[in-house]
């Protein structure tokens, strides 16, 4: 089968709209292979990893065969979590936009039912849940199956390992009469055959193999550095590459908070999300990092099930993947949908083993990549510091300064030697004291109050309190814990430092970098 667009699989003009209003080109592999299928009402199964596009897979089909004029409910789809069930119901409601009359409700643990059984009761052809909140409906009568014509499990060998297995099979026998049931599963273990065996009728069975999920779009690499030094190498990666949206892995929920705590200090803007963050925990930090409010989430694998940011630049394998799968549900979090991505994997001594299982069972070979050097970050800074003086010059206006340089040209230096030490100078960011004066921070301050600092950006450059903690502590080495408040408002921030500190913070700081910002610094 080789369609090349969404057209060619014979959609309705509506689907197709909606396809093209979220910018959908062409079926992926799972997709333009499953599809035809679900359409001639088949039972599937479904194997494809994250980031597969396999929700669209069975969620296309599954609009176009829904009855809009029928209020009864016609599909039941069973995520493992709630997040990705609240991430299905959205991909849905998306493919159906513009098919009139269709309502796909979720229903999950930790929302009042009584809002769910009021969805219900106006019409709900889909409806999107977790098990247990599911079964619970059934068992009050509040979802019916009298019109049921399809089932959907996604991620059914994770609902297997969590021990949804009884719960999946009482769905399937609350329905009356024989229903079309598809699965979706990054792997098929013996406990999903059996469930096969017993309520599909002659699945069809659609696997993408290895070699497609290893995604030519994603560059996978290996660093080679001691444990004590992977942070740094984070950081130093982040500024080098300039990445915006990094998603970095653990292997313990103990180590996500240990991370984000130094990513903080070292002024980036990050959080995590593990087994121990309740459901309003994790949403609140899942919508910072949707809306860029943070530049990097530390996770576990687990915690990461059903995370669905489209442009996520790089994951960073902080440990080594404790299994060959973990690995691909991890790099598969950037790359999506045909975009470009980058994977960075930490290793050291005894963990090459493993990584080295893992290269052979998802048959690929890593790149070795070196850690960025210090002389690199300089080199990168150098040329930052360039771009602004080019900025400068396009915007002209330097006849007074080009007299005062000629003036300095005295014979001993070139006009070229003097524009180099001003460059050595703001690089090195040793401001003169007389510039601390002028603004605003004299010696003569008390060491016993604090003084407000104004800082020249705000929440239109994205700033956060920690990425002026982490600047502030990491540059001058002062602790954080003497920073007072810090008030950001659109484009300033007023921070609160001890007297004593000012005229340090301001020497180091101003004309230094705030997330990727040359900002100014002076006192209130």
């Amino acid at each position: 089968m080789n369609h090349s667009t969404f057209a060619e699989l014979n959609l309705s003009d509506a689907v197709l709209r909606s396809l093209s209003d979220m910018g959908f080109e062409e079926p992926t592999p799972i997709q333009e292979q499953c599809i035809p299928y679900i359409m001639n009402n088949r039972d599937l199964v479904g194997q494809a990893q994250t980031g597969t596009g396999k929700t669209a897979a069975f969620g296309i089909p599954l609009v176009e065969k829904v009855d809009t004029n029928n209020k009864q409910t016609q599909a039941i789809i069973q995520c493992p979590t709630r997040e990705l069930a609240i991430q299905v119901t959205g991909e849905l409601m998306k493919i159906g936009q513009h098919t009139g009359g269709l309502n796909v409700v979720p229903v999950y643990g930790g929302q009042p039912i009584k809002r769910q059984i009021k969805s219900i009761k106006r019409g709900a052809q889909i409806i999107v849940g977790t098990p247990g909140r599911t079964i619970d409906h059934l068992k009050r009568g509040t979802i019916k199956l009298d019109g049921l014509q399809m089932v959907v499990f996604d991620e059914a060998d994770e609902m297997l390992n969590m021990g949804f297995r009884d719960d999946m099979e009482k769905i399937l026998s609350y329905s009356n009469g024989a229903v079309q049931t598809v699965m979706f599963s990054a792997t098929v273990p013996k406990s999903i055959r059996k469930i096969m065996n017993r309520y599909m009728n002659n699945p069809q069975t659609v696997t993408i193999e290895r070699e497609s999920i290893a995604a030519p779009n994603i560059d996978q690499y290996v660093v080679e550095v001691r444990d004590s030094v992977r942070t740094e190498a984070i950081c130093r990666f982040m500024d080098l590459n300039e990445y915006e949206l990094a998603l970095v892995f653990c292997n313990t929920k103990r180590q996500t908070e240990k991370l984000t705590r130094k990513l903080k200090t070292r002024g980036y803007a990050s959080d995590f999300i593990n087994g121990d963050l309740n459901q309003n925990q994790r949403d609140r930090v899942m919508d910072k990092f949707r809306n860029g409010h943070i530049d990097m989430l530390v996770a576990t694998d687990v915690a990461a099930r059903g995370i669905d940011v489209d442009d996520i630049d790089v994951v960073f394998n902080y440990d080594v993947p404790q299994d060959p799968e973990y690995y691909v549900h991890r790099i598969g979090r950037t790359g999506r949908y045909g975009r470009s991505g980058t994977a960075i994997t930490f290793t050291a001594g005894r963990k090459n083993k493993q990584l080295r299982y893992i290269e052979r069972n998802n048959k690929i070979k890593l790149e070795k990549l070196s850690m960025p050097t210090n002389d690199e970050i300089a080199e990168f800074r150098m040329e930052g510091h360039l771009n602004d003086v080019i900025e400068t010059l396009e915007k002209g206006g330097l006849r007074p300064y080009i007299e005062q340089i000629e003036a300095a040209a005295d014979g001993r230096f070139t006009p070229v030697e003097i524009a180099a030490a001003f460059l050595k100078h703001q690089v090195d960011g040793n401001s003169n004291e007389n510039d601390f004066v002028q603004n605003g921070a004299s010696n003569g301050q008390s060491n016993g109050k604090m003084i407000q600092l104004h800082f020249n950006v705000g929440h239109q450059q994205k700033i956060g309190p920690g990425h002026l903690v982490g600047a502030i502590t990491g540059e001058t080495g002062i602790s954080g814990k003497l920073i007072g408040d810090i008030e950001i408002k659109q484009n300033h921030t007023i921070v609160e430092i001890p007297g004593k500190e000012a005229n340090k913070v301001i020497s180091v700081m101003h004309k230094n970098r705030v997330k990727g910002n040359r900002v100014a610094v002076k006192a209130v």
